[in-house]
């Protein structure tokens, strides 16, 4: 096989399961947060005590996280050499923030947060805990910041083949690192949200600690129903973005062939590449043109004005993006059932409810990695949009062999790895909370 595919199947792999774990961690955090601050302003033990059994699961996912997004890193200067040498005078500056302001916040405080409960006051350690969600979305930040500028570059000049520094703040605040950074974070917001509740859920059907449960619960669905209708207007600004400095990656989303006016929002469809067309499209007229541009006079790039070697891989990019979508409308209609439940006083009563939870746990970290393959995948054939092509980005001197060997090796320790964490889940689970 070539190495350039099997580099770009590595990391797909190694950074689709280790960002499992981030946007866990980041949820999580934040649902630690309004248990400490509920902790903090009623006095009520019940609230300590469900943050603390909230904790020691962030440290297990947080510990894990950070194991695995270490190769992401080695991945840049061992498969991606080419990539390193054009844009490391912009990417190493915020990596190096995520480690400085971000990582090393999360990790000082975390030590305050599992060891200072009784060594510090209440506020020192809800303060520890509001560090810990504050670092943990800041490394996010930066994270977004670096990808964002390979999705939308800006703020440089190219010297001698590289990518060079000019403007430090217009690189950060590229124009898609906002919108892309708010829909980063509220997926992951969505995601602890649902871990809390689907855990809660797993209580509330065996019928113990149903106190612990009870509160979980209605937390979860809160922070997941905030999360959820958020998403809309989020995901608008974002879609806006992508039809003005990605047309290509926006007509591949919607399966858009023809340029033009009064464009269609695809509610239904299978993209035919051979045949430039896509089947069995169900459509509304001109909602396309609408939502991108505010007019139904709004002209959308279609595939056929984009180069064929410069069309991103339609099929792939199509699938994962209708895949979020299609999962983002499971998730609200769940929580609206959830918010029905609870204002009818059955939350906590309904068994359908509670093993639907338990069996959505995985689904927003589904949803979250197949957003993130319709981003990447959507932007290729380019590394650096515009740029660097990822056929050029590759080590020349890495072998396919090579690449298969360690893509052999990370898929064995991260099956450990995954196992460790399930395994130490379903025993703090099986353990459960401190009673009160």
């Amino acid at each position: 096989m070539d190495a350039a595919l099997l580099a770009r199947i590595q990391f797909a792999f190694t950074i689709s399961f280790h960002y499992i774990f981030p946007v866990i961690s980041i949820g999580l955090a934040w649902m630690i947060v309004w248990f400490q601050t509920a902790y903090l302003k009623t006095g009520d033990e019940l609230y300590s005590k469900v943050a603390r059994y909230w904790i020691k699961l962030f440290a297990v996912t947080f510990a894990v996280g950070v194991a695995t997004g270490i190769t992401m890193e080695f991945q840049f200067g061992t498969n991606w050499a080419a990539y390193s040498r054009f844009v490391g005078d912009i990417f190493g500056a915020p990596l190096a923030a995520e480690a400085i302001f971000a990582f090393f916040l999360e990790s000082s405080f975390l030590g305050i947060l599992l060891y200072g409960e009784d060594r510090v006051s209440k506020k020192a350690y809800w303060f520890s805990a509001l560090m810990i969600a504050v670092g943990s979305t800041l490394s996010g930040f930066w994270i977004v910041v670096a990808n964002s500028w390979q999705q939308t570059p800006a703020g440089h000049i190219v010297e001698n083949g590289k990518a060079v520094l000019v403007d430090f703040w217009a690189a950060v605040f590229n124009p898609s690192t906002i919108p892309r950074y708010l829909h980063v974070i509220d997926g992951a917001l969505i995601a602890g949200a649902f871990f809390v509740m689907g855990i809660a859920a797993i209580y509330l059907l065996r019928g113990t600690h149903t106190k612990f449960a009870k509160v979980s619960m209605k937390a979860g669905l809160i922070m997941a129903t905030l999360a959820v209708f958020m998403v809309g207007p989020i995901s608008h600004w974002h879609a806006v973005q992508v039809a003005q400095t990605q047309p290509a990656k926006l007509a591949a989303f919607e399966g858009l062939w023809e340029t033009t006016d009064n464009a269609p929002f695809l509610l239904f469809g299978i993209p035919n590449v051979e045949k430039e067309r896509t089947d069995f499209a169900i459509e509304i007229p001109g909602v396309l043109s609408l939502l991108v541009g505010n007019s139904l006079d709004t002209v959308v790039t279609g595939l056929k004005d984009i180069p064929k070697d410069e069309r991103p891989p339609i099929m792939i990019t199509f699938a994962s993006f209708h895949s979020m979508i299609a999962l983002g409308g499971f998730f609200m209609a769940f929580c609206g059932w959830g918010i029905f439940l609870l204002w009818r006083g059955k939350l906590f009563t309904s068994k359908l409810f509670h093993r639907v939870a338990v069996l959505s746990i995985p689904l927003p970290i589904i949803c979250n990695i197949v957003g993130w393959a319709a981003a990447e995948v959507g932007r290729q054939p380019w590394i650096v949009q515009g740029l660097l092509k990822t056929k050029d980005a590759v080590s020349a001197s890495v072998s396919a062999g090579e690449i298969i060997t360690t893509i052999i090796l990370f898929g064995l320790i991260y099956a450990l790895l995954f196992a460790v964490w399930l395994y130490t889940l379903r025993f703090k689970i099986n353990n459960g909370p401190e009673e009160v």
